[in-house]
């Protein structure tokens, strides 16, 4: 049996992959990809396509970025690991956290913890929330607040916060008070609001209502992302958030900022803090800030959780992982944030995302099976599929799968998740590449 055979024979059948069924991975067997370069991805056929999905939202400078590879290998060669628990560091780790101290000065960030990944890093910024208010004496704040259709990870905590019932309910009971509150998504909301601005304040005094009903002394921190990603990509008013750390600020309520996707460009700006003019009590990141290429992630930490953690003598921190501030992702973070300083990725976020957004509204205008199109803040955009756009009721799962079927034999790979095509491609996609993205789509969408 060749190498090729083998792998298709057993694709599926010993692995069970992440979001999906075991049965499913039989039955509709993934692309296996063996083959990466730029933005392009290559299958074990030889079949090449744009990657408009981005790795996993985390794959910002591409598949060809030596400086990341250089730095990682020349880790390798001289500390390939050793532990940032207590009594050992190692210098990687700390030259990250100067450098990132500096990165996030202006969302008033300047401490930071290494965690391996987006999931963790929300874990640990629930942990320290409860913490906080422990620390200070006030030890009934242990609630947290997020918006429904909102994605925090899999892990026990995010899963509570998490604001869609297919990452929850075969794990319930979860983590008790956890409590949502509607998202500001003007296509579909209980307000059946469609001023976005009009939709915010809906929100923001849902928030209030909230907090009032549970009690301010009971809550210790509201999670969000600046623009809800895996949700559906659903852009805030710009007025939302601002709103939002008012009332948090007022109640003496921590905010944390989830931006495992946002952070790092893809918005257009550095982060989704700077992009709505915030400064979070907390940022969770991870994802692109080693592009993909080692598993890693940082929570960033404001002036609140600085002066309380270190002006105690109690503040022990009685959590951490293995690898925490591994010197080998610690070395390609280094890299990855030299690299998009330098390609000032922001900006053909920017560009490039208004080319494909605007693309996607042609497109509605000529199938009506998109119901609506979301985004408008860099690489991150949405369309919502519908069997019908009066009713707006979703597409069937089938006929969205056959869609990105259908564009991935026309030259794209893009992301179903329900009623929703999601695209988060590299940041730094040319005009080209965005057209031929778009081209694959439209393909695909007439196939459908």
């Amino acid at each position: 049996m060749t190498e090729s055979n083998f792998l298709k024979e057993h694709n599926g059948r010993l692995m069970w992959h992440p979001m999906t069924s075991p049965q499913d991975s039989v039955a509709q067997p993934p692309k296996i990809i063996t083959g990466a370069e730029g933005v392009f991805i290559t299958d074990i056929d030889g079949h090449r396509v744009i990657d408009g999905v981005g790795g996993l939202w985390n794959v910002n400078l591409g598949y060809s970025c030596q400086p990341v590879k250089d730095a990682m290998a020349a880790q390798l060669d001289k500390l390939p690991y050793y532990s940032t628990f207590r009594g050992t560091s190692n210098d990687a780790a700390i030259e990250l956290s100067y450098e990132l101290s500096r990165f996030f000065e202006p969302d008033g960030l300047s401490r930071a913890f290494f965690t391996s990944g987006g999931s963790d890093s929300v874990e640990t910024a629930l942990r320290l929330a409860r913490q906080y208010h422990k620390l200070r004496g006030d030890s009934g704040r242990t609630k947290f607040l997020s918006l429904k259709k909102g994605y925090h990870g899999t892990h026990i905590g995010g899963a509570s916060v998490n604001g869609n019932a297919n990452f929850r309910t075969a794990y319930e009971p979860l983590l008790p008070g956890c409590f949502h509150i509607p998202a500001p998504y003007t296509y579909r909301n209980p307000f059946d609001e469609s001023d976005p601005e009009r939709l915010a304040q809906l929100c923001a005094a849902a928030l209030e209502d909230e907090i009032a009903f549970q009690g301010a002394n009971t809550i210790a921190a509201m999670i969000m992302e600046p623009i809800l990603g895996a949700g559906g990509v659903i852009p805030p008013h710009p007025s939302f958030a601002p709103m939002v750390q008012e009332i948090c600020n007022r109640n003496g309520i921590l905010l944390i900022t989830d931006e495992v996707i946002t952070a790092y460009g893809r918005t257009g700006a550095w982060s989704g803090a700077r992009l709505w003019g915030i400064q979070p009590d907390m940022m969770c990141t991870a994802k692109a800030i080693t592009n993909g290429y080692f598993p890693f992630g940082a929570v960033m930490l404001g002036a609140r959780m600085i002066e309380v953690f270190e002006d105690n003598p109690d503040a022990k921190i009685g959590h951490g992982y293995t690898y925490s501030g591994h010197p080998v992702g610690a070395a390609a973070a280094l890299a990855c944030l030299a690299e998009m300083q330098r390609l000032n990725v922001t900006a053909t976020a920017a560009a490039r995302g208004a080319q494909l957004y605007e693309g996607c509204l042609a497109l509605k205008e000529r199938f009506d099976v998109i119901g609506d199109v979301r985004g408008g803040y860099g690489l991150m955009i949405a369309l919502e599929l519908v069997s019908d756009r009066q009713t707006r009721a979703p597409l069937d799962g089938r006929r969205a799968l056959a869609l990105q079927e259908a564009c991935y034999e026309a030259g794209a790979l893009i992301r179903v998740s329900g009623p929703n095509v999601i695209l988060s491609p590299p940041l730094i996609m040319s005009e080209a590449d965005t057209r031929g993205l778009l081209d694959a789509l439209r393909v695909g969408l007439c196939a459908t």
